[in-house]
């Protein structure tokens, strides 16, 4: 995958993962670094994406997973 077509899948799947936490607010390049991360992570959990829309939501998932580690990290420390 090339890396503008990166770019649009973190875009899309940072912004639909924005959506699922609703609590979190982030910039358009927020979304897109979480996207591209969320990439990474889902890469490792389901293997190599094949098509266009598989690499959306492996994306997504891995997107989803970190923005639930980070709702995790923010109330362990607002608690305190």
């Amino acid at each position: 995958m090339g890396i503008l077509t990166s770019i649009l899948v973190g875009a899309v799947a940072g912004w639909l993962a924005d959506l699922v936490f609703k609590r979190f607010s982030f910039s358009l390049l927020v979304e897109i670094l979480l996207g591209i991360a969320g990439g990474i992570v889902g890469g490792y959990f389901f293997g190599k994406s094949t098509g266009l829309i598989d690499a959306i939501l492996t994306s997504f998932v891995g997107a989803v997973i970190l923005l639930g580690i980070a709702a995790l990290i923010k109330g362990s420390t607002s608690r305190a």
